[in-house]
């Protein structure tokens, strides 16, 4: 019997090999027993009670209560986790250290622990590979566990039909605070309800770029750019700013924390751009004519397109009854932002992730951009390996180029929606790399070893993945601006 197969300790942790080592050494040095007295205790050689005190070889039971009676110590001694003195603990972490998989990546040879070796430097060596460490955590994990975090957070989601009750509740009790019925929530409202909840607004021509919005909370200040984005609100960011606070959202402790508190803020932007009270009675009735569009959602409340789609898949599941899909692909057809719960088939990755992932060209996400009509709405059918299914799609512009914003539905719901009489339709089997993404055989035939292309790279191709608390943000730009505007600096 190993160690590994011992009857764990009350509190639940094992000692390992490491740990029984030092505290072997210390009980015998303790009790003035050189390795050669000890080795004859046990019936050992000297050899091997130092290969043991190293923390080099496990022992089984029987062994263990061998030392433990040579020790005049209780099994349970033997065992304790803790490690004998902080010297110990330190000589511990570092063998654990230099028998790690990223010490041995280093090529440096092993660093004998000798007494000489005094407590600030091994406290020292283990300050620099902690740091190492973190470093290659966040290189080799970030991008994973952002794919995984996305992908889980979909799927809470979809559970919900994208419908967040308290959400649309804590809405309705900011609405009502400042006196706001019915219509476009105006620039005025929006500052009162800043007011409202403890804040000035303030408009600054010096923002740092990696963020949106800054609110100081000493100073009970919300700071947005003088110059807002041709694409941006300026009511959303603020809002934005204020839900969060509403929310009570502290720092994020992780990407999928990070992720959630993102969904949560534009949810509930959203819910106040375009509140419930007014925009379910205007779908309902709109459904009743099978008149339902996305851009009537958006001319009532003055949102911009896209806000106006987030919106309509907040609401048309848990109001109307209808199953959707929400794509936003820039012009490359990389997907950046997705929804569904009628069971439309998206690319993923082999995490699951669809963020990042090419859109197959025949969906109208993409057919969208080849249309030269940019004013009117475009609609198609599009043949999916899951059925048939309506979607219409319409190009925006942003400070980092064209994409588009799609909503769609299965076929058995475009009834409701204006468009449905439109001819256009394509059939898209991908994932089926015969469908877009691998030329036709005579095609590749002909040009295969005769055509030698010079790719363009994208410039997040060899990009770091944003780290830190709030991903992406220059913390010391920002701490610079803070102390610039401060009132009491």
């Amino acid at each position: 019997m190993t160690l590994t197969s011992l009857t764990a300790s009350d509190d639940g942790v094992m000692p390992d090999s490491l740990t029984i080592g030092r505290r072997i050494r210390q009980l015998r040095t303790e009790r003035g027993l050189t390795l050669d007295d000890l080795g004859v205790a046990i019936g050992r050689a000297a050899s091997q009670v130092s290969v043991v005190e190293n923390g080099k070889r496990e022992l089984r039971l029987g062994e263990l209560q061998r030392f433990a009676t040579a020790l005049d110590v209780t099994l349970d001694d033997l065992l304790d986790a803790s490690p004998p003195s902080r010297r110990a603990a330190l000589e511990i972490a570092l063998e654990r250290v230099q028998r790690g998989p990223l010490f041995a990546s280093l090529g440096l040879p092993p660093l004998p622990v000798r007494r000489s070796l005094s407590d600030e430097a091994i406290e020292t060596i283990l300050g620099l590979h902690s740091e190492l460490e973190r470093i290659h955590t966040e290189r080799a994990a970030t991008p994973e566990e952002a794919r995984r975090a996305n992908t889980q957070l979909r799927g809470a989601m979809r559970l919900r039909h994208n419908h967040f009750p308290e959400l649309e509740a804590a809405a309705r009790e900011l609405l009502d605070a400042v006196g706001h019925t019915t219509g476009p929530l105006s620039q005025r409202l929006v500052s009162e309800l800043a007011a409202h909840l403890g804040f000035s607004l303030h408009y600054v021509p010096d923002l740092p770029s990696s963020v949106r919005s800054v609110r100081d909370l000493e100073h009970g200040r919300i700071y947005v750019p003088l110059s807002q984005r041709p694409d941006a609100d300026p009511r959303s960011v603020v809002l934005q700013a204020l839900a969060g606070h509403v929310l009570g959202h502290g720092v994020p402790q992780n990407y999928a924390e990070f992720l959630e508190q993102r969904v949560e803020t534009n949810y509930l932007a959203a819910a106040l751009l375009v509140p419930a009270a007014g925009a379910v009675p205007l779908l309902v009735a709109a459904k009743e004519a099978r008149e339902l569009s996305v851009e009537d959602l958006r001319d009532a409340f003055g949102v911009n397109y896209e806000t106006a789609a987030h919106r309509f898949t907040n609401l048309a599941t848990e109001h109307l009854g209808i199953p959707v899909h929400f794509l936003k692909v820039d012009s490359e057809g990389t997907i950046s932002k997705a929804y569904e719960n009628d069971s439309v088939l998206f690319p993923t990755d082999a995490l699951g992730a669809v963020e990042g992932q090419t859109v197959c060209r025949y969906w109208s996400a993409r057919q969208v951009f080849d249309v030269a009509d940019r004013f009117s709405p475009y609609h198609q059918y599009t043949d999916k390996p899951t059925g048939t299914y309506w979607c219409t799609s319409r190009i925006q512009t942003s400070s980092r180029g064209e994409f588009s914003v799609s909503v769609g539905t299965s076929f058995a719901h475009a009834k409701w929606f204006r468009g449905r009489d439109t001819t256009t339709r394509f059939t898209s089997r991908c994932p089926d790399e015969s469908c877009c993404r691998r030329p036709p055989a005579e095609v590749s035939s002909r040009w295969a070893g005769r055509s030698f292309p010079t790719p363009r790279l994208n410039s997040s191709l060899h990009a770091a993945m944003p780290t830190g608390a709030f991903p992406g943000v220059d913390t010391t730009e920002l701490y610079d601006f803070l102390t610039r505007h401060s009132p009491a600096d």
